[in-house]
């Protein structure tokens, strides 16, 4: 595989960061690290450049939180530009995504152009999520499927492989979406250009420190954004036919 980085967007994330970029250089030793911070008040931003002084790993520090879409844009944006890096990795900074599974799915990339780390296909599973959480997840996954005719189980998944090909037909500077829809925008730009697209099974843990992003404004961010999604491309088969 050609040289890969993994992009990590952090916001008050102090006490999971470094633990993670010592795994990271343990399963990823091949790999370079970029952590993109939006201006953390807790110290996590000194942190990052703390980790820095490792060759592997860069810090990009932007003025002020605006979203997980707005973080990835512009740690992916940083990427496109250094013709060495070939794979992108996304992964969350609170210890949620495993790094000893990343293996599996830069292996899988050798086939897909994006693989998808997937909490909801057989062989992969949450824990420590309250049920309430799970079915909010599933529930906003089969509604991008039915809306936008997505072919995956798992559309909100933030553990991902993407190719420099994928990231380059998903128009980076026309992508809106700034909360997890983010990853629905993604998987409906990269399906929309025809490459092909995996799932992987992983294992999802919940975060053992710090808080979670996730809002009621969040949500209904994606709901609407999936709506007006879906019917567009229902117009459009309409007007086609």
């Amino acid at each position: 595989m050609n040289r890969t980085l993994i992009v990590i967007p952090t916001y008050n994330e102090a006490a999971n960061l470094e633990p993670l970029v010592a795994s990271l250089r343990a399963h990823a030793t091949d790999a370079d690290i970029l952590i993109v911070d939006d201006a953390s008040p807790d110290g996590t931003g000194e942190i990052a450049d703390r980790l820095a002084a490792d060759p592997s790993v860069h810090v990009l520090h932007r003025p002020g939180k605006e979203g997980l879409g707005v973080a990835y844009g512009s740690g992916f944006a940083w990427g496109l530009e250094r013709p060495e890096y070939e794979w992108f990795v996304e992964m969350d900074a609170d210890g949620s995504h495993r790094p000893a599974e990343l293996r599996r799915l830069r292996n899988a990339a050798y086939r897909a152009d994006l693989v998808i780390g997937s909490r909801w296909i057989p062989g992969g599973r949450v824990l420590d999520w309250p049920r309430t959480r799970q079915l909010i997840s599933k529930a906003g996954t089969a509604y991008a499927r039915l809306m936008l005719g997505l072919p995956v189980r798992d559309a909100t998944a933030g553990f991902r492989v993407l190719s420099r090909r994928a990231l380059e037909a998903a128009s980076l500077a026309t992508v809106a979406s700034h909360g997890y829809c983010f990853q629905i925008d993604m998987t409906r730009r990269i399906h929309a250009a025809g490459l092909p697209i995996l799932e992987v099974p992983v294992t999802f843990v919940e975060r053992q420190h710090g808080a979670s992003k996730m809002t009621t404004g969040i949500i209904f961010e994606a709901l609407w954004r999936v709506t007006l999604w879906g019917i567009q491309r229902l117009l459009g088969r309409s007007q086609s036919g």
